[in-house]
């Protein structure tokens, strides 16, 4: 009865993520959707097309590009977005760094994925969103634990924990005044485990770094990172070949592989069971201070 359990899908999770979905599209006048081209965020395609088929997706996705991604990951974007009849708008990381409003990273440990929230920022005033739904899961990370469905950021973009408001019975405020805007969180309440269990029910496509393959790697800090002409390396970190899978997407130089031989979805789901560290323990960004994801959301990130 257990393995049932664990394999099956609880329906009250999409449906509450439909109801988000639906409440977002009425209290706001410009939501977008946070598209990275990771699970989370296909997942949340998916439950937007159910909560308005037979329309269309009402939201455009947005894309933070770092410049640093898997391509894997942009060959998927490209596809889903062409094959699902989506509006996508990209906004690119290098043009802040070109503009001068962030510096590129240097050393053995540089990587692009902080400095995407000034872009991030910059998108959300240029083109207005009043809401910007992203896939962020309670269980990932004890700072994500403490959001709210519809987490409120101030006229800078900065989250702040204290200015968050109850939400009790499932009742949504969207009320904002001029400058601020809320991240909606459709997903908050579901677990790894939900998430790759309502890919295997719905047969969603996803990109091919979920499964394992072959490729490129160093080890650093006892962990696999993957080999990429972004990657600062010094001479003893040689290169390898291994057979390896991602938890987790982000950047190249922030998102570490796991050595796994699972290429089918039953296999991921069986390896996440057995998993003694959660998956954001593959982020290496995340590794930079014991709350490191929290000041990054104070400064207004995803």
């Amino acid at each position: 009865m257990t393995n049932k359990i664990q394999w099956e899908f609880p329906q009250a999770l999409e449906d509450e993520a439909i109801y988000i979905l639906r409440e977002t599209a009425a209290q706001f006048e410009r939501p977008a959707i946070l598209f990275s081209g990771g699970k989370d965020s296909i997942t949340i395609v998916r439950l937007a097309q159910k909560a308005f088929y037979p329309g269309k997706v009402p939201f455009p996705l947005l894309h933070i590009d770092t410049g640093h991604n898997f391509p894997e990951t942009i060959q998927f974007r490209d596809w889903l977005v062409e094959s699902l009849g989506l509006d996508l708008i990209v906004r690119n990381v290098q043009d802040s760094i070109d503009q001068g409003k962030v510096q590129e990273e240097t050393g053995k440990y540089a990587s692009r994925n902080a400095l995407q929230t000034v872009t991030l920022l910059d998108a959300i005033e240029e083109l207005k969103f009043d809401a910007c739904i992203g896939g962020a899961r309670r269980d990932e990370e004890k700072a994500r634990a403490k959001e709210r469905i519809f987490s409120v950021r101030d006229e800078f973009g900065q989250w702040n924990a204290k200015m968050q408001r109850p939400e009790l019975f499932d009742m949504l405020n969207g009320k904002i005044h001029l400058g601020e805007n809320v991240r909606v969180f459709p997903i908050s309440n579901w677990t790894e485990l939900d998430v790759w269990n309502y890919i295997r029910r719905e047969n969603l496509q996803i990109p091919s770094i979920y499964f394992s393959h072959e490729r490129e790697i160093i080890e650093r800090d006892g962990m696999y990172w993957p080999y990429s002409p972004f990657l600062n390396t010094t001479e003893e970190e040689v290169p390898f070949r291994q057979k390896v899978r991602f938890r987790t997407v982000g950047d190249m130089t922030c998102t570490a592989a796991v050595i796994s031989e699972a290429d089918k979805l039953e296999d991921i789901i069986g390896e996440i069971l057995e998993a003694k560290i959660s998956e954001r323990g593959a982020r290496i960004d995340d590794k930079r201070s014991e709350a490191a994801m929290e000041k990054r959301k104070q400064a207004g990130y995803f």
